[in-house]
């Protein structure tokens, strides 16, 4: 071994001692035993923030996870019982659909929407309320309220402000009903013609009501199904509107 003046020998690099019961740390220096410390604290104290992470990551995926999904119905004014388990099912059939959804940071909200009412009408929105319980998330749905309604062969359509037309109803029964004097075969529904009316209907009675007037009577005159009369409360002629022209111009037309 080559020794040099001045210079401490701490230790040993024999490979013999690797095979007997010789604590290492007895033959290092305080500084290298530090450091070795030092790295060892690094390495824990690195798999514990793995750990933490994976905990609060998995954390995080559970508490947004909708396995089943719960809806809850706004409004004061609903009178009609409503069959929760018809909303429910069509909501899980958007997140199997869509299985990305189940995460609530992820979901779609307006997309659910978008769905759910072309499902079934009478929805208006659907928002997600938040957890439940592990697994089970609430969503609030807001069904549409009637402006107006229309009997055709013992069976009532609605429509809302919006103009969209809807079977169920929740709500009372709205106050303005469509008169039909055409006499020509109508299934709401069906054909393009019923849906138009309805929605030309319930957005008289929208903007009408907006700009001051109550619609009390909307009647579809004989031989014609481009034409509407409505009755305006405390106004004793009635007035004509063509389904053909945009509605705000003719109420407009109308105030004046």
């Amino acid at each position: 071994i080559d020794f040099h003046r001045n210079r401490t020998i701490v230790g040993t690099t024999s490979n013999s001692l690797n095979g007997v019961n010789i604590v290492r740390n007895g033959l290092e220096s305080p500084r290298v035993h530090v450091h070795h410390l030092a790295i060892r604290r690094r390495r824990i104290f690195g798999i514990l923030m793995i750990v933490l992470l994976s905990i609060m990551a998995l954390w995080l995926v559970i508490s947004n996870y909708t396995a089943s999904p719960v809806a809850v119905i706004s409004g004061q004014s609903i009178t009609k019982p409503v069959k929760l388990e018809r909303y429910n099912r069509v909501i899980q059939d958007y997140l199997e659909i869509n299985p990305m959804g189940r995460l609530s940071f992820i979901l779609d909200q307006k997309a659910l929407a978008t769905y759910v009412s072309n499902e079934l009408p009478e929805v208006a929105s659907v928002s997600l309320l938040g957890m439940k319980q592990i697994g089970k998330t609430n969503f609030k749905i807001t069904m549409r309220r009637p402006v107006a309604g229309w009997e055709i062969n013992g069976k009532k359509y609605y429509v809302d402000a919006l103009g969209v037309s809807f079977e169920k109803n929740y709500y009372d029964e709205p106050s303005v009903q469509i008169v039909d004097n055409t006499g020509a075969p109508i299934e709401a529904g069906t054909t393009s013609v019923s849906k138009r009316l309805l929605g030309f209907v319930g957005r008289v009675v929208s903007q009408a009501l907006a700009s001051g007037y109550v619609v009390t009577k909307a009647i579809l005159p004989a031989d014609t199904m481009r034409q509407l009369d409505i009755n305006i409360q405390d106004v004793n002629p009635f007035v004509k509107l063509s389904i053909d022209r945009p509605v705000g111009e003719q109420i407009e037309d109308m105030d004046r």
